[in-house]
């Protein structure tokens, strides 16, 4: 069985970057001149990858909570390409803060970039972040949904990484409410490797933050939301880590 799985995880991984070519060359006559066309083409790809990874792999995906529909930031937990595609899918129009190397990404690269989406090095620390700042106060005359991972990177269960102010002085600016989101994607989809576990991977937007907060307070808040739910939805799918 594990042989089986195994085998159909790696079908589920190549179609899943061919079909990402394959929507990304048909849509791009609509998707060079709209952000419209590229976030249809965006869709359509969250579709299909949940629809073959609960066919290939028997992976089913539920969003939890209430996605937010106006302009706001989400804070979310990140643990594999899959929460990406969850939480993209929920919400009306989605954008990123992305490490820069993406820019580069055949398809992935120019299509995050069209929708929106704000390219960070993360190397620069006090500069990333002032440039991060100045650029999405650029973008905001787009509005929509601005999708920030706290830990800025991919988080395994069951590891620990800090939370990074970013996030806190993103939600300062902005004025904004803030909606923490909790996940157990990693559980079943790896942050590497080919295998994908069949279960129930959920992604969990949770009450907004009201904007207002001091930055501590509110990295205090977003830590302590997001780890207490996601080791919750974890524990449902079976990890004792």
């Amino acid at each position: 069985m594990t042989a089986l799985r195994w085998v159909l995880s790696l079908v589920f991984v190549v179609q899943m970057y061919l079909a990402m070519a394959v929507l990304a060359l048909v849509f791009a006559p609509w998707a060079l001149f709209s952000r419209r066309g590229a976030r249809t083409a965006c869709k359509t790809y969250c579709v299909w990858v949940i629809f073959t990874l609960r066919l290939l792999c028997g992976l089913k995906c539920e969003v939890r909570g209430t996605p937010p529909m106006a302009e706001t930031v989400i804070a979310a937990k990140h643990q594999s390409f899959l929460d990406i595609i969850l939480i993209f899918n929920a919400v009306p129009a989605g954008k990123f803060i992305m490490k820069r190397e993406l820019m580069y990404a055949p398809f992935l690269g120019q299509y995050a970039l069209k929708i929106g989406c704000v390219p960070v090095d993360r190397g620069k620390r006090g500069a990333a972040i002032a440039k991060m700042k100045a650029d999405v106060a650029a973008g905001s005359a787009d509005p929509g949904q601005l999708i920030i991972y706290p830990q800025g990177t991919r988080v395994a269960p069951g590891v620990t990484k800090p939370y990074k102010v970013g996030t806190g002085l993103l939600y300062d600016q902005l004025g904004q409410p803030c909606y923490p989101v909790a996940t157990n994607v990693g559980v079943f989809w790896p942050k590497r490797g080919i295998l994908r576990k069949p279960g129930l991977a959920v992604v969990e937007f949770l009450p907004p933050i009201s904007p207002g907060l001091p930055v501590p307070a509110f990295m205090q808040r977003i830590e302590s939301d997001i780890e207490t739910h996601s080791n919750r939805l974890m524990a449902e799918a079976g990890f004792r880590g």
